[in-house]
């Protein structure tokens, strides 16, 4: 069975929304974790906002190995309407996300991404349907948007692995325990 991976930027006080505003230089230490992170995924999950955002910057982009990694990668939109923006290998899902994710996790391939997207994450977290969470989390307080966690059911965690890197982010890997 396939994991179902959620990838986030947060400020240190939980905020996910316009990541762009708060995420103003990384280093090394963050560069190296994602690119471990997609060398395992060969699907992303996306909300309608995220896709719309993203496929306005990420087919001209030069910022590696993200660019190549998403512009290649079969895209899921949760979407009640047409993709009006078209993205290689972007469709909408057809049917309800929950199902399927569900459907997709039982398929063979590598980990499913779900990156950006708040009410994505939070409706799979809710279902029980995110296998691991991997955040990067940014020095700075951002005092307002929309923040990831809430508004959850309570989700028991298990740590894999946390890093503090030079730059000051916090590198936390969490499995949902089960």
């Amino acid at each position: 069975m396939r994991k179902v991976v959620l990838t986030q930027f947060l400020s240190a006080d939980g905020v996910a929304e316009a990541a762009d505003t708060f995420l103003t230089g990384w280093d090394d230490v963050v560069d190296g974790r994602g690119t471990e992170i997609i060398a395992t995924q060969d699907a992303v999950i996306f909300g309608r906002g995220t896709y719309d955002e993203w496929v306005g910057f990420w087919p001209g982009s030069d910022i590696e190995p993200f660019a190549t990694f998403i512009n290649k990668v079969p895209k899921y939109v949760a979407t009640s309407t047409p993709l009006a923006a078209q993205w290689d290998n972007a469709s909408a899902i057809d049917g309800e996300l929950v199902p399927f994710v569900q459907d997709l996790k039982n398929s063979v391939g590598g980990d499913i991404g779900v990156h950006g997207s708040i009410s994505v994450a939070q409706a799979l977290l809710t279902a029980g349907v995110i296998d691991e969470m991997r955040f990067a989390v940014v020095p700075v307080i951002a005092g307002r948007g929309r923040r990831l966690l809430d508004g959850l059911p309570e989700i028991r965690l298990e740590l894999i692995q946390s890093v503090a890197t030079p730059a000051g982010f916090l590198l936390t890997d969490y499995r949902i325990a089960r």
